[in-house]
């Protein structure tokens, strides 16, 4: 139980939690970064390239984006998670399915749908305007348009998408690390997952300390990125009215 020596209590072999916890945040918060930098670069560079080009190119890309939205995103996950597993030559990538690395892998490469919608939109709006046509005019390139002009001016959008990838990976990691279908403590690492995952039935036994403070914990980092995430979609959305 929590304690003057351990203010969290300790686990089932006498670990302490708090400790734990230090350690399972980092690797929750690497998880949650790796992932989202991955799926937020692909999906920008897809919604910029789609709505720059529009046309077929636009259609299929979108049609692709919406096949992959019109499944729940738990169960993409874990079929995606086992046919991955079972492709011997990309190992020496993703690593092990039970691995950190392979986690960030799967967030990364099937989280760019929504980032890939929004950036889209944003380039749609972008694309008549002034600026836009002056480089056209010029002859500047397409790609030299969408780096230069078209993704620079998309990065309110972008960074608001990035930081709820970033809680969307950390509560997708630990749901996945729950049913046990995620990193697992025996590989040497230390999630939230793994903590909420060997916190099964423990309230039920009495030791009530091991589910709620990793529980608490999750919440706690999710509430503050999101508040982040809110902030940044304040401060770079023209619309808002600056000076009342």
């Amino acid at each position: 139980t929590p304690r003057a020596k351990s203010w969290l209590g300790t686990d089932d072999i006498g670990r302490d939690l708090y400790s734990r916890l230090i350690y399972g945040v980092r690797v929750s918060l690497l998880i949650g970064l790796a992932s989202a930098i991955i799926s937020v670069t692909l999906g920008a560079l897809v919604g910029a390239v789609a709505g720059f080009r529009g046309g077929k190119f636009d259609d299929i890309m979108m049609r692709v984006t919406d096949l992959f939205l019109a499944f729940p995103f738990l169960v993409t996950l874990l079929v995606v998670r086992n046919v991955l597993g079972a492709l011997p030559w990309l190992r020496p990538i993703t690593g092990d399915m039970s691995s950190v690395r392979f986690i960030i892998v799967l967030f990364g490469l099937f989280g760019w749908m929504g980032v890939a919608r929004i950036v889209r939109g944003q380039v749609l709006s972008l694309k008549e305007r002034e600026f836009v046509e002056a480089a056209r005019a010029v002859g500047a390139s397409r790609r030299y348009i969408i780096t230069r002009h078209l993704l620079p001016n998309s990065v309110g959008p972008i960074m608001v998408a990035l930081t709820f990838s970033v809680v969307g990976a950390i509560i997708g990691e630990s749901t996945l690390a729950f049913f046990g279908y995620g990193p697992q403590a025996g590989d040497g690492a230390t999630s939230l997952g793994i903590l909420v995952g060997a916190a099964k039935g423990a309230v039920q036994t009495g030791y009530w300390w091991l589910a709620v403070f990793p529980c608490l914990v999750l919440i706690v980092i999710a509430l503050s990125i999101n508040f982040i995430g809110d902030a940044l979609r304040d401060a770079t959305d023209p619309r808002l009215d600056r000076g009342v």
